[in-house]
């Protein structure tokens, strides 16, 4: 790939998680489907907090796929910028001093009017599951003109989260992000995100991945719902549509498909599984990382299932750990 400012410009929802651990049975009482992704209003977020925040204090931490590929990245020398859209209130403040602060560029300025800041809680209960209930706001109000152009235009990859999709003006966005790397000679890189989110738009996203992705990230359920075929045939369905799909498969690791071959990554745990929030955006972070730096496929799924096995290891989709020194022995 090209040399550029930024190895990525990721492009998300701007989403501030909110982390509980709780039982099964807080779960069932609550309604909450569990390891899904549950799309709430304001009034049932507030009520939420109030509930998780009655029986422990929750943990509070910038979030939002993409903005955590990027925050990844940059923790391992990498050179990222994001792009999302933030209220002008106190988690927006937040939101902008936490990203910043983890070394990646975010030049947008927090909007005075309509919605407040995004925010997600994320219910874990014992076995590491993890059930996010999300409040969009501010971030689904996010339009095709505040992406930075100035981003756009240094950065080798632009990377978008499924997510996104889903917002109003969801397709003008990866529309607009697909016309700025055709211009500006960069690749587009898209997390499917959930297998809901391709459940809903299944035929326009598809027809995106075919005609604008060069590099395609995916659980199995997510290629699973895009391709309608069981694994392991969507794993060469997808092979068929991009230049490089990488499926993840949870503790059996990953398959890469690239050049017309097929490599499997091994999980690398960096520890006992706490929390699986995360694990697909880090997993990102570390393939795009060895991607940008001129390494092949197969050295860049090693460190990116050394990423993801960070941040499984504690709560939260930030890493603790420090990534350079774990990625050492493969990128010296």
């Amino acid at each position: 790939m090209p040399q550029k400012l930024y190895d990525i410009l990721a492009v998300g929802n701007a989403i501030i998680d909110v982390f509980s651990q709780c039982s099964n049975d807080f779960l069932l009482q609550n309604a909450i489907e569990k390891g899904g992704m549950n799309l709430i209003d304001a009034a049932s977020s507030k009520s939420l907090l109030a509930a998780i925040s009655s029986v422990a204090p929750p943990q509070l931490i910038s979030g939002g796929s993409a903005a955590n590929t990027a925050v990844g990245l940059a923790a391992i020398g990498g050179k990222a910028a994001f792009v999302g859209r933030v209220h002008d209130d106190e988690l927006g403040a937040a939101f902008c001093r936490d990203i910043r602060s983890a070394g990646v560029t975010f030049a947008a300025v927090p909007a005075k009017n309509g919605a407040p800041t995004a925010s997600s809680i994320i219910l874990v209960t014992p076995d590491a599951a993890r059930s996010m209930n999300t409040f969009l706001g501010a971030s689904i109000e996010f339009e095709p003109e505040d992406i930075n152009l100035t981003a756009a235009a240094d950065a080798a990859v632009i990377y978008l989260e499924g997510y996104l999709f889903d917002a109003p003006a969801g397709p003008a966005i990866f529309a607009q992000a697909a016309q700025m790397a055709a211009q500006n000679q960069a690749h587009v890189a898209l997390s499917l995100s959930d297998p809901w989110c391709v459940d809903r738009h299944r035929a326009d996203l598809r027809h995106y991945v075919k005609n604008h992705v060069n590099i395609l990230f995916a659980n199995e359920d997510e290629a699973i719902s895009l391709v309608e075929t069981d694994h392991p045939k969507s794993v060469q369905v997808l092979a068929d549509l991009v230049d490089e799909a990488v499926i993840t498969r949870g503790p059996l690791g990953a398959v890469i498909c690239h050049a017309g071959q097929n490599f499997s990554v091994e999980a690398n745990p960096q520890g006992p599984v706490i929390d699986t929030t995360g694990a697909g955006d880090l997993f990102a972070a570390g393939y795009l990382f060895g991607r940008t730096h001129d390494y092949d496929a197969k050295t860049s799924g090693r460190i990116a299932s050394i990423l993801a096995g960070e941040v499984i290891s504690h709560i939260g989709a930030r890493p603790k750990a420090d990534l350079k020194a774990l990625i050492k022995p493969i990128v010296s």
